[in-house]
């Protein structure tokens, strides 16, 4: 029997194939879970497209800097899964590009608040919704995509750094409260990919190339592999995990330098 058969996964952050979310999506419909993704106005068309790839999957339209779109999502999500959810991917993220392209100290008021709203705060949104849907199911797994940068420094990443920092420390914190509901909460931090948001961070290409040299396995990571780790986040097999940060960077994150 397929791993996730029966199960209902709601996917926010696929954009177009080279998605992280996309990937997610893809694993966890091989394991027989029926899928819903997002969709903001602009990247409507591509998700319709890629949703088409997997037979069954709803598409929902949803901009998580507004309130009663958030609310009109999941009720809609409640409707089309018949009250109840198993699995929430956030895979959301956005800085101004002028705010990784100026030097850190220059990050504007408007800017942080941005990458804050869109980066962060979106996760305690969509936990807040998904866990009376998750209660409905006797519990169920939240996961998010964050960054080493949340502990190191990377040039020009900047106050997504700190975006992430704060997502790291909402999944510690929404893990401890909707724990007692059997919800588990956690997050990958994934090696660098080519992606439509990492192609807009300066000197991203030549990162990745050094991460291919410098880490463990001598090898960048594939999107693929990211889908795999949160297959296994979201299944029963990760029944006892929550709260934790999974590095999926072949190692890099162990290394000095």
């Amino acid at each position: 029997m397929p791993l996730l058969e029966g199960k209902k996964a709601l996917i926010f952050g696929v954009a177009n194939h080279r998605s992280i979310a996309w990937a997610i999506a893809q694993a966890l419909a091989s394991e027989g879970a029926q899928l819903a993704l997002t969709y903001q106005d602009r990247m409507e068309k591509y998700v319709r497209d890629l949703a088409k790839k997997i037979p069954g999957t709803e598409v929902i339209a949803c901009d998580v800097q507004q309130d009663d779109q958030l609310d009109s999502a999941f009720a809609r999500t409640g409707e089309i899964f018949e009250g109840g959810l198993d699995i929430l991917i956030h895979s959301v993220a956005y800085a101004p590009p002028s705010e990784l392209e100026n030097p850190f100290v220059q990050t504007t008021r408007e800017g942080f608040h941005t990458a804050l709203d869109i980066s962060a705060y979106s996760l305690v949104a969509m936990a807040r919704r998904a866990a009376p849907l998750m209660q409905a199911r006797g519990g169920g797994s939240m996961l998010a995509l964050t960054y080493m940068a949340s502990e190191r420094v990377m040039p020009k990443y900047n106050v997504m750094a700190v975006a992430k920092a704060a997502l790291e420390c909402s999944v510690r914190y929404l893990a401890f409260e909707l724990g007692e509901h059997n919800i588990r909460v956690n997050a990958i931090s994934a090696g660098p990919l080519n992606t439509l948001a990492a192609r807009g961070i300066s000197g991203f290409t030549g990162f990745r190339e050094h991460m291919g040299i410098t880490s463990p396995l001598r090898r960048n990571i594939e999107q693929s592999e990211v889908g795999d780790a949160a297959l296994f986040l979201s299944s029963p097999y990760a029944r006892a995990i929550t709260g934790e940060i999974m590095f999926v960077d072949a190692g890099y994150n162990i290394m000095g330098a």
